[in-house]
């Protein structure tokens, strides 16, 4: 088991919400070309704990909890690309929309929830993909009491996990490669990790809408099994 010497507790309250949202007003993101790459967006998704991660090294709760989460997912093994990796709920920007736009669609298509344009509290870095994805990142407000539902097209298990797990003062882990110049980034859950791309987001959610601070993720290299 790793050491987890978490030294944050946040609950999913107003007072959260009105602080990532300031923390995002004032941070200057940076966006990508996506002319040549595929343009996706992802719904980083902020909600209460409920029940539990619903991962085996962490616990379950019988009342449901009040701290905040993020809501992650483990994509179905019958997908083409990326299955069965941690994914934040997303895809392909359509013609004619908005990332905010796609961003809460893929959110209601993937887990069943829909939320209205005002829920949106802003963006992070876009991150470009080794398998060839812009993924813009859109940090959004889920709120207490929501239901979560798996499409099992696209989705295998939701998991809402504590963003103090990823306060923890062992993450991120950054591990040398020979692929690139810069290291991989992964986050610890529990007694095992998240991998870059999604871990480079959540590191970066940390850093800049959690704590207000102008951390860069666009330069961490990822595992050779996300290139695909």
């Amino acid at each position: 088991m790793l050491e987890k010497n978490i030294d944050y507790h946040l609950l999913c309250d107003q007072r959260l919400r009105q602080s990532i949202r300031t923390h995002l007003k004032h941070f200057a993101v940076q966006s990508h070309d996506a002319t040549n790459a595929k343009q996706a967006a992802v719904a980083i998704t902020i909600v209460d704990a409920g029940h539990g991660a619903g991962i085996y090294s962490m616990p379950t709760f019988d009342a449901a909890q009040e701290d905040a989460a993020l809501v992650l997912t483990r994509r179905s093994s019958r997908l083409k690309n990326h299955a069965g990796q941690w994914a934040f709920p997303g895809g392909h920007v359509d013609r004619g929309e908005k990332p905010e736009e796609a961003a809460l669609r893929e959110l209601h298509e993937e887990v069943g929830l829909k939320l209205p344009r005002a829920n949106v509290l802003g963006r992070l870095d876009d991150f470009t993909t080794r398998s060839g994805f812009v993924i813009t990142p859109i940090v959004v407000w889920g709120g207490n009491n929501v239901n979560l539902s798996p499409n099992p097209a696209e989705v295998q298990s939701i998991h809402r996990i504590p963003i103090a797990e990823f306060m923890r003062k062992d993450a991120p882990i950054l591990e040398d490669t020979p692929q690139g110049k810069h290291p991989i980034l992964r986050m610890p859950v529990g007694d095992n990790w998240i991998a870059a791309p999604t871990a480079a987001l959540i590191y970066q959610f940390r850093e800049v809408a959690v704590r207000g601070k102008t951390t860069r993720v666009g330069h961490f290299e990822q595992p050779l099994f996300a290139w695909k």
